[in-house]
């Protein structure tokens, strides 16, 4: 049983098939959630502001990330190849909570924060050729969202359906199949105000070496 296979049987009940070996589980509450763990995940992590590559310019990130995970995890994307950086005690403790849910051992987390409304992350598929366990058509994410709730959304470009959920407070989205090679997904801004959130992407990525 692939990666994807297993933890969609572990997340029957959560999940929703969006068609095209498509789909997404979403369970609330799922990891612990409260101020002092969220502070010491960013206190302890080396996050920061990117610069990456769209088209002919090079932006600034309205966020700040850290890529983390096991030797030879190389990600790249947006014009930027990141080597990671070691696990921490806080991390691993998430990866354990997550792979209690999925099933699935992830081998690296990019982890994002968005400090207010004006933090946020376009509309973009993480569709990647080293992701795993096989990109395009099978790549697994789970995405974990501490703190501050904010939207996310997703789009059908050919469909041009939408689906949209809450995340933050211990939220747990899972997305596998497909689900990269037809969906985008992005954190619209809001100017509303909104406290900070912290969210962890687990990831299976090729071995580089």
């Amino acid at each position: 049983m692939s990666p994807s296979d297993r933890a969609h049987a572990r997340l029957a009940e959560h999940v929703i098939d969006l068609g095209e070996s498509s789909w997404v589980a979403w369970s609330r509450d799922a990891v612990p959630d409260h101020e002092a763990r969220r502070l010491e995940l960013v206190q302890s992590l080396p996050l920061q502001t990117e610069w990456l590559r769209m088209g002919a310019r090079r932006v600034e990130t309205p966020r700040r990330t850290s890529w983390h995970g096991d030797p030879g995890r190389t990600y790249r994307y947006s014009g930027r190849t990141f080597e990671p950086r070691p696990w921490t005690p806080a991390l691993e403790r998430v990866r354990d909570e997550v792979e209690a849910h999925t099933g699935t051992r992830f081998d690296s987390v990019l982890v994002n924060e968005y400090r207010d409304g004006r933090d946020s992350m376009g509309w973009h598929a993480d569709d990647e050729r080293e992701l795993g366990p096989d990109a395009p058509d099978d790549i697994l994410i789970a995405s974990v969202s501490l703190g501050a709730p904010r939207r996310f959304v997703m789009r059908h470009p050919v469909r041009g359906e939408r689906r949209e959920w809450t995340l933050g407070e211990g939220s747990l989205l899972v997305m596998g199949g497909a689900t990269q090679r037809h969906w985008q997904h992005a954190i619209p801004r809001t100017a509303r105000p909104v406290g900070p959130r912290l969210n962890l992407t687990f990831r299976l990525v090729r071995d580089a070496r």
